[in-house]
């Protein structure tokens, strides 16, 4: 089993913390318990460590993490954590959930957090649960992508087939549809999933072999809300780097050339001649728009057009500060466009991907899901 986390504190092993000197000095510590993908994953799971570390540095807390490499093994790393008394202890991910509950029941006096889902049905005092309107933020991302496909054909590539990502899907489907229509375009959202079990997470074989199949049937923006399986998507997206007219299925068609004016790297120009259209990946989570990168320069074309930012980060920070502050309230914590716990990511690699008037569009349709004038669909 891959952790750090073992029976003693004296043993128990740091993420890039302090020594037990400076945890006399403060005594708040946080376990992070990760489920499947780790904490390295580049998206969900990475950017909750990033929220984490960003509390070590700014408020001093200590940080302690497992990662078990067998996912059902996860619930005795919560256990260990709750046994030694931690302050706080978060389970990163919605199939924690069980194991915090039990936990959070059986040691009052430990404070517990459940990404993706709310322990104890939001009932416990010393447990909070922190969920997002990922429809929201995909919306957005939905309608960038409607509005840039150059075939009017877009894919969608999930994770595990459950509830919480169909948010992810109906809004992004909804977002697209819409710019599809301001369009005037009859337009396409295919919809896959990489699986129906935890190791649906971290399969980037499986997501690549996805990716390909809806480009394939004319997808030249995809959407990848998969966890570590994403990574396949962007593999393919970065070694395909364009659709060629000649690729085409029937009944597709190259319906616009928003990229015409964008710089393109000398292997795109080299692979990409003739009647060609560059194709893209939409991140998720964390900002993965640098994925997009070939040839470390921003200012060339960058195959991710831009990132659903799910900020799981800011969250895992907001709950560690309410445990320093002695303001920790258990029940329920969301996050949407509101109080930007979602939105869309907008750097130096894909400022040149966006027009201004897309950019303009979508501050408007922000304003109205946030008033409520515009109803995001969140289930299908």
């Amino acid at each position: 089993m891959k952790k750090s986390v073992v029976l003693g504190i004296a043993a128990l092993g740091l993420a890039g913390v302090a020594s037990l000197a400076a945890l006399a000095q403060n005594p708040i510590r946080v376990g992070l318990a990760f489920d499947a993908g780790g904490k390295q994953d580049r998206s969900f799971n990475q950017s909750t460590y990033e929220g984490a570390q960003r509390a070590a540095k700014e408020l001093g807390v200590q940080i302690f993490d497992f990662e078990p490499a067998d996912p059902s093994q996860v619930g005795s790393g919560i256990r260990k954590f709750a046994e030694e008394g931690f302050d706080l202890v978060i389970g990163v991910g919605f199939a924690n959930n069980p194991a915090i509950t039990q936990a959070a029941k059986e040691f009052t006096d430990v404070k517990f957090a459940v990404i993706d889902d709310v322990p104890g049905e939001g009932k416990l005092p010393n447990a909070v649960g922190l969920v997002f309107r990922e429809h929201e933020g995909s919306f957005l991302v939905g309608y960038i992508a409607g509005s840039l496909s150059n075939t009017g054909v877009v894919g969608f590539v999930g994770g595990m087939d459950i509830p919480l990502i169909h948010k992810f899907e109906q809004g992004y489907k909804a977002g697209a549809e819409r710019a599809f229509a301001a369009r005037g375009i009859k337009g396409k959202v295919l919809i896959n999933y990489v699986g129906t079990t935890p190791a649906a997470w971290n399969d980037p074989g499986k997501g690549k072999e996805l990716a390909t199949s809806q480009n394939r049937q004319g997808a030249d923006i995809i959407y990848a809300a998969a966890g570590a399986s994403g990574l396949g998507v962007k593999d393919f997206v970065l070694q395909k780097r364009c659709l060629k007219a000649s690729e085409l299925p029937a009944g597709v068609k190259f319906v616009s050339d928003n990229f015409k004016d964008v710089p393109k790297y000398a292997a795109y120009n080299q692979a990409c001649a003739g009647n060609t259209r560059p194709v893209f990946m939409i991140g998720v989570d964390a900002n993965q728009n640098y994925l997009g990168d070939t040839d470390r320069n921003p200012a060339t074309l960058n195959h991710v057009l831009t990132s659903m930012l799910k900020r799981v980060d800011q969250a895992t920070y907001s709950v560690i500060k309410n445990v320093k502050e002695g303001a920790f309230k258990g029940g329920v914590l969301e996050f949407g466009l509101s109080n930007n716990g979602v939105g869309y990511a907008l750097d130096e690699f894909n400022k040149a991907l966006i027009p201004q008037a897309v950019l303009n569009r979508l501050g408007t349709l922000r304003q109205q899901i946030i008033s409520g004038a515009l109803k995001v669909p969140s289930a299908r």
